[in-house]
């Protein structure tokens, strides 16, 4: 017991539970986007189409998002997370179909359907890690918690551009990576289903758990909206989100035109700089002073635009990349944190969701917008893509 307050070792079980639901079902957004060349030849499909398997993910979560705020306000959080759980995985389940039965003859909507049901999951998980932390644990360790369950969700991005590359080294082998996927998410469906049992613990981990007063839902998001500290903050933020998950969907695409193979794209690596930060924040409290310096430092990844035009240049990709994981993604527990705090008495599921929600539509934007922008080279050049059409 804390100052009267007490807190449970379980909530450590609900965290790492969320973190690998996250994990998990991020691994599954980005499996394709890495081979996105050998899946397109696999399945007779054109890049367009495999592309819309990661863009799918941002139609879905705009207008289900909404949804799924709703849902950890009034629902519960173990109820959201269970039904995420099972969301996640009959999603990957499905998208493994077109290999298991050769008969398909529409591979693509086996494989589109697949990827929304976990795009619906997606929801319930990225807005969950700061009202788990609110509701579960002490003040000095909510800014941890919030950071160990969000960047669960990079470490997916990365583990699935390792994954993908490493298991698929030629075209018969995507069934067996549509299969390696579908184990974690029945692992954690499984943890899911079996371990949490409670939507909030018997006795309240500190006073503000105990004086929690969320707004209704529909109150909650009015006053977000009239709220310009966290106007600012969701803009800006959200506008992280969507550079990151168009750039992490695309950089297959853009770097093999320059001989890049599959195996040598990097991407954004999850940054330890968040389990510093988090830490930093927990003791000081200094949400706004850390917000701004990792803004700032993230503009490493402009240099991106310019070394990706340029062949061997490996390390330096690399280190471009890491540099925006370093400084960027570390941002994402703060800034969820720092919404919570700037949004008080709406809930924190409204509150982190909305952010989440505005970053998924500027996501969307800049990826379509990207692909319109593409043009075919006028002369051929050295590339590792392996679709039929030109780079």
């Amino acid at each position: 017991a804390l100052g009267g307050y007490r807190v449970y070792a379980r909530r450590w079980v609900f965290l790492l539970v969320l973190s690998l639901l996250s994990c998990s079902n991020a691994t599954l957004w980005l499996s394709f986007a890495p081979i996105a060349d050998t899946v397109a030849k696999h399945f007779s499909l054109s890049l367009e189409q495999i592309n819309w398997l990661s863009l799918v993910y941002f139609v879905v979560s705009i207008p289900f998002g909404m949804a799924a705020i709703w849902v950890l306000d009034s629902v519960g959080l173990r109820s959201a997370t269970v039904l995420g759980a099972w969301l996640n995985f009959l999603g990957s389940v499905l998208r493994a179909l077109p290999c298991m039965d050769l008969s398909i003859q529409t591979p693509f909507s086996f494989l589109l359907a697949g990827q929304s049901l976990c795009a619906l999951a997606q929801t319930l998980f990225v807005f969950s890690p700061a009202k788990l932390a609110a509701l579960w644990f002490p003040e000095h360790q909510r800014a941890t918690a919030n950071m160990i369950a969000t960047m669960s969700n990079p470490l997916g991005v990365l583990l699935a551009n390792v994954l993908s590359p490493a298991l698929v080294k030629e075209e018969g082998d995507i069934p067996w990576m549509l299969g390696a996927y579908v184990i974690p998410a029945g692992i954690a469906c499984l943890l899911a289903t079996a371990c949490l049992w409670e939507n909030v613990p018997p006795t309240p981990p500190s006073a503000a758990a105990a004086s929690s007063t969320s707004e209704k839902f529909l109150d909650g998001l009015k006053l977000l909206v009239r709220n310009k500290a966290y106007l600012i903050l969701a803009l800006c933020f959200g506008a992280g989100i969507g550079i990151f998950s168009s750039f992490s969907a695309l950089l297959e695409q853009i770097l093999c035109v320059k001989g890049y193979s599959n195996v040598s794209v990097c991407p954004p690596l999850p940054p330890s700089r968040a389990a510093c930060a988090g830490r930093e924040v927990d003791r000081t409290k200094h949400f706004i002073e850390v917000t701004k310096i990792g803004f700032c430092l993230s503009m490493a990844c402009v240099a991106f635009a310019v070394v990706s035009q340029l062949p061997g240049q490996t390390i330096w990709l690399a280190i471009i990349c890491s540099l925006f994981g370093l400084f960027g993604l570390s941002l994402a527990p703060i800034a969820m944190e720092l919404a919570v705090e700037c949004s008080f008495p709406v809930g924190e599921g409204a509150a982190t969701g909305l952010l989440f929600v505005l970053g998924q539509i500027e996501g969307a934007l800049i990826m379509v917008l990207l692909t319109m922008l593409t043009v075919r080279r006028a002369e051929p050049s050295f590339s590792t893509c392996q679709h039929e059409e030109a780079p």
